[in-house]
């Protein structure tokens, strides 16, 4: 009997979202400043876990040696693993505040004899407090973090399989930390459009290619739910106008380009939400891509047995 996915909400669990969310940033601050350079800024995301949320192996003392943090869930512990048998962590308490959990997990770092230094500010939150002075940012909460790993855990393996159809360039399925939304993106192959000099260079480099990117996010205060979505850069004429699957999925504005949405709440409610959720990745690809002009057979994963 498949299980069902867990509950989560956004409204009534602001706070506790932000503070994992925190949480996430000071881990992804040390893995951007430990990891080596890679395009699309794919060197700076986390990734799902059995037991968490990782930042996957890092290499350090010039490669002979490597490290991850992760935040196990089922533990309720920050943990810092090393290749040199290092293995220390902290509990998640329910009062931990992220100045505590930034302190400690520095000190967990200098422990296994790792120095790195990074931006102590959170990344477009509108907090203008560094990581160790925010000491009411304190809702770390054990049941909503279990039911945002459960299904993170769930989406996760969705988006795999959704990315193992397309044989093109695809990044991983991973976890940004500054906006804490799982995602995997396709590429055209074709060069996006150049970007003014005013714009970021993260965005420059994001968006150095024409790209369909998908993604899960807990919710924010544009989106006061969780939802899954999906867009197309640059974004063709008619877009909005191309039909999506399931039923209830739909195209709404976002920074004057559409976007194809789909609630947590609404795929909850179909009889089979892993069909329906491969239904709206589909569609929303199919929509952008067509639109686009990306060759979609020559992109499509052939059946192995016709290789």
């Amino acid at each position: 009997m498949e299980a069902l996915l867990p509950n989560l909400d956004y409204k009534g669990h602001e706070q506790q979202k932000l503070t994992l969310h925190l949480f996430f940033q000071v881990m992804g601050k040390l893995r951007l400043k430990a990891g080596p350079r890679k395009n699309h800024w794919w060197f700076a995301t986390l990734y799902v876990s059995p037991k968490g949320i990782s930042t996957g192996s890092i290499a350090f003392e010039n490669g002979f040696h490597s490290f991850e943090i992760l935040l196990n869930v089922q533990r309720h512990q920050l943990e810092v693993i090393t290749s040199k048998g290092f293995c220390k962590s902290f509990k998640l308490s329910e009062n931990l505040s992220v100045a505590d959990f930034y302190t400690d997990l520095m000190k967990l770092q200098r422990d296994a004899g790792i120095e790195i230094k990074i931006v102590n500010k959170p990344y477009d939150l509108n907090i203008e407090k560094g990581f160790d002075k925010l000491d009411g940012y304190n809702a770390y909460d054990k049941i909503y973090t279990e039911n945002f790993w459960k299904a993170l855990l769930w989406v996760n393996g969705v988006f795999k399989e959704f990315s193992g159809r397309f044989i093109g360039k695809t990044s991983p399925v991973h976890l940004f930390w500054h906006s804490m939304d799982l995602a995997v993106t396709r590429f055209s192959g074709g060069r996006g459009p150049k970007m003014g000099v005013d714009a970021r260079i993260s965005d420059k480099d994001a968006y150095s290619h024409e790209c369909i990117s998908f993604g899960f996010w807990a919710g924010d205060e544009n989106m006061k739910e969780p939802a899954f979505y999906s867009y197309t850069y640059p974004s063709p004429p008619d877009l909005r106008n191309r039909n999506l699957l399931p039923e209830t999925a739909k195209w709404q504005e976002s920074n004057g380009s559409p976007m194809a949405i789909l609630t947590y709440a609404d795929l909850k409610k179909e009889k089979n939400p892993r069909k329906a959720l491969l239904d709206f990745l589909e569609s929303a690809y199919q929509a952008g891509a067509k639109l686009a002009g990306w060759p979609l057979q020559d992109l499509k994963v052939r059946d192995l047995e016709n290789l």
